[in-house]
């Protein structure tokens, strides 16, 4: 069960119309494609995916790629908010699987996956389940060991050495140390196995207590250590076929705008510590029929050469005398004659006008930037018609119309 129902709002404008899991990322994935990559490429065929807010866009994805073998009683299937229980949205992620239970009791499995959909990483799940199975767990939690002067930032996770969990507590002030190694602490990825029957009555329970926030984490791990036998898997011992060494335990929340640039920055250097070209673990999408990205003219005498550097460029994709540097272009991009492109994500079907200079810039689907304009040159400039993050990144939101600047 894949949780993707979460408004998303700091990734505010990207989700303005789109569910967070359904945000384009590498050019040409989604989001969410990479948990359900995980999945299959495991050798799990039972996918339910929990779905709330905004979900046209991510539940039009699913339908068109996401097709198993219905013959082998494989399926990937969207299931929107149906309010089983009464007339609310879902409270939380265990009330999300609460107002779902229909689903685990008409297939009837021994364990049930419960998995956020927005995280980037690449994980063959069917080892936690022989660890789960090993331990003779009745949940078990993917962790992740991470600086214990950043476990402010995640749940926390106190175990022993044989990984049994004692404790859990939310974005603590000072982390329980991970086993063996003081420098660091063992952050809860959200990605949980149950045994149905310890799922079934944690969130049925859950569902009594009207104080309860209905999160996994708070309500529940909290405490099931005192009643069930919680376990921690280390996901740094997760052994990804085809996964080079640089790229173990690669995990990315992209939950903000920073971060979801920062992930996709990680995809173009030259040994990316993220790898999309991993033949044994791909990364499913949608496919099309477009043509080949292509890149003209070279007429360097007039400075009008068609080029792309430390970039992904994807199909159906024109570079028509413009330099693209360190940028990620989604499908049906065009940048024209004597534009610059640096650090910058542009999704599918923009185009950039001549003589354009952009950088560190996301721009969204469907917006066309007129000749001559210049995006993260001058950031007050650009804070007049632009969002504009923190550290500086320009995002302009789908279908945005751009006006010419002024001469």
């Amino acid at each position: 069960m894949v949780l993707a129902g979460g408004a998303g709002t700091r990734l505010e404008p990207l989700t303005r119309e789109r569910a967070k899991p359904a945000v384009p990322f590498g050019g040409r994935y989604r989001i969410i494609d990479f948990c359900l990559s995980n999945f299959v490429n495991s050798g799990i065929f039972k996918l339910k995916v929990l779905t709330q807010y905004k979900s046209d866009s991510l539940n039009n994805h699913i339908s068109r790629t996401w097709r198993m073998t219905a013959f082998l009683g494989h399926f990937c299937e969207t299931v929107p908010a149906q309010m089983r229980t009464g007339g609310d949205w879902y409270k939380g992620s265990v009330d999300a699987i609460f107002q779902n239970l229909n689903l685990i009791t008409d297939e009837n499995p021994d364990t049930v996956f419960v998995f956020g959909a927005d995280h980037v990483y690449q994980m063959d799940v069917a080892q936690m389940l022989d660890f789960h199975r090993a331990k003779m767990a009745d949940c078990t939690v993917a962790v992740l060991p991470v600086p214990i002067e950043q476990g402010s930032e995640f749940g926390i996770l106190d175990v022993d050495a044989e990984g049994v969990v004692k404790n859990f507590v939310e974005k603590p002030k000072n982390p329980p140390p991970m086993p063996g190694d003081p420098t660091r602490c063992l952050a809860s990825m959200g990605n949980y196995l149950f045994n149905t029957e310890t799922l079934v009555r944690e969130v049925v329970n859950d569902a009594k207590l009207e104080n309860s926030s209905h999160d996994f984490g708070k309500s529940i791990l909290a405490s099931l250590n005192k009643r069930a036998k919680v376990y921690a898997y280390d996901f740094l011992t997760n052994m990804v076929p085809g996964l080079g060494k640089r790229e173990r335990g690669y995990w990315r929340d992209v939950g903000t705008l920073d971060a979801y640039f920062q992930a996709n920055m990680d995809l173009i250097t030259v040994e990316p510590i993220f790898n999309l070209y991993n033949s044994q673990w791909p990364i499913v999408t949608a496919t099309t029929s477009l043509p080949p990205a292509k890149f003209v003219f070279n007429d360097v005498a007039q400075k009008r050469v068609g080029r792309a550097l430390d970039s992904l460029v994807s199909e159906g994709c024109i570079i028509s005398g413009g330099l693209v540097e360190r940028s990620v272009l989604s499908p049906r991009v065009r940048v024209n004659s004597w534009s610059q492109v640096h650090d910058s994500i542009l999704m599918e079907n923009v185009e950039i006008g001549r003589h354009c200079d952009i950088r560190k810039a996301i721009i969204d689907k469907n917006v066309t930037i007129p000749p001559g304009t210049k995006i993260g040159v001058d950031l007050e400039e650009d804070r007049k018609r632009f969002h504009v993050t923190e550290s500086g990144i320009v995002v302009i939101p789908k279908g945005a119309h751009v006006a010419p600047e002024a001469n």
